[in-house]
């Protein structure tokens, strides 16, 4: 399995992401109403970076409360690592276990087409997984 078979039901239009000149504490508010740990900075259409929970963390120890007024574009982690719909998935895990990361752009040539979370490939590993399982015990049934 691929990260395009992960993704194909999804529409590139729900994917929430910022843009680079909003303001952190924008950023800060939708990470929270939605209950999501990253975001996908755009600009001019394409993938500037990404913005996480980590990245708020990191600037509010540095600099205090005074980076919530910054433009997402100067604290973001640039530029993003990303990943194509024709990696498998067990290569996007294992390379966001290299990188220590949790999120993912999937990017059509130029063009964001998904988002993914390593949950997302978490589940989709054991959901193979058990349907690998159930087919084995409905051979070894009928053998």
């Amino acid at each position: 399995m691929n990260i395009g078979n992960l993704i194909e039901a999804r529409a590139s239009s729900d994917i929430i992401s910022v843009n680079v000149d909003q303001p952190v504490r924008e950023a800060v508010k939708l990470l929270a109403s939605r209950r999501i740990g990253a975001l996908p900075v755009m600009s001019g259409g394409r993938v500037a970076g990404i913005f996480s929970e980590r990245d708020v963390i990191y600037r509010l120890a540095d600099e205090g409360s005074a980076c919530l007024n910054r433009p997402i574009g100067e604290v973001m982690t640039s530029p993003a690592i990303t990943t194509t719909n024709d990696t498998p998935i067990l290569d996007a895990l294992s390379l966001m276990t290299k990188r220590r990361i949790r999120h993912l752009p999937v990017i059509d040539g130029e063009a964001m087409c998904g988002f993914i979370s390593i949950g997302d490939l978490v589940k989709a590993r054991l959901d193979e997984i058990q349907h690998e399982a159930e087919a084995m015990r409905e051979y070894i049934q009928t053998a």
